[in-house]
């Protein structure tokens, strides 16, 4: 029987984890490691788009329970968790800054760096991404390569229900300062996110660049470039601004992938 079909029947029936049968909470811990390795992942791009591995999400919830409380002491610091830190950084050629922290479960392809931020279990960094410093990358995000998270970005985790897409942040996106990105939201390949922007499943996304508005759900098309913004809405109470996420370009063609973030910030006046 494989990891999947083991997973598969514990989720569903959580006794056989307590059971005389240890090959159920073997494949919980050993699917763990394997995300941990980078050898599977919770979902990935193929040529149909997202694939989401719900057998997987499955796993990472009921490591939770198969887990036990434990002291972790590195150098001054103590943790006390069911869940320890990753290790052996320096062979896996990711830089991390103290105290940044990235647990088991996740992965960072080399090349990646971390700054005093933090990235969840199940989530995959990208190589070349930067995690700038508090910025957080929440359980099961999937931050692809060359993407620059800047200081205080929020990238929400996803793990309820196991089917859920997570967050996903696509190659050479750059996110400015304080955006947050939550609920499976997808920001597609080079896009750039001014300061502030926040990204709900409920945030409306409109195309500003044209004659008439044109809204998007879910998802930030390849090379926008965002701002926060207000649409009106009618309360009992009277009219009112709400947030929104304003499209209002795309990144320029004409220059090199950072000097293309720079500037499309720039000539847009976007704040960083």
């Amino acid at each position: 029987m494989s990891h999947a079909s083991r997973i598969e029947a514990a989720f569903a029936d959580r006794s056989l984890l307590r059971g005389e049968d240890r090959s159920y909470v073997d494949a919980v811990i050993d699917t763990i490691a394997q995300l941990d390795r980078g050898e599977i992942r919770v979902a990935e791009k193929t040529a149909d788009g997202w694939v989401v591995h719900q057998w997987v999400k499955q796993a990472i919830l009921m490591y939770f329970g198969v887990a036990t409380m434990r002291v972790h002491e590195v150098g001054p610091f103590e943790y006390h968790d069911k869940i320890p830190l990753k290790r052996n950084l320096a062979g896996q050629g990711v830089r991390v800054v103290p105290p940044g922290v990235a647990r088991f479960g996740s992965f960072l392809e080399p090349g990646a760096i971390l700054m005093p931020g933090y990235v969840n279990i199940g989530a995959y960094v990208g190589t070349g991404t930067m995690v700038d410093t508090w910025a957080t990358v929440g359980s099961c995000a999937q931050i692809g390569k060359r993407v620059h998270l800047s200081g205080g970005v929020g990238i929400g985790g996803v793990l309820e229900p196991p089917s859920a897409s997570p967050v996903i942040i696509e190659d050479g996106a750059f996110l400015g300062s304080r955006s947050i990105v939550v609920e499976g939201i997808r920001v597609g390949e080079q896009a750039v996110l001014g300061a502030n922007v926040v990204l709900t499943r409920s945030t409306r996304i409109i195309d500003v660049t044209g004659s008439e508005p044109v809204e998007h759900t879910g998802v930030i098309p390849p090379r926008s470039v965002v701002i926060p913004g207000t649409r009106m809405k009618r309360f009992p109470a009277g009219e009112f601004g709400v947030p929104c996420a304003l499209i209002i370009g795309k990144r320029k063609a004409s220059t090199d992938e950072k000097t293309s973030l720079n500037d499309a910030l720039r000539d847009f006046n976007v704040a960083v």
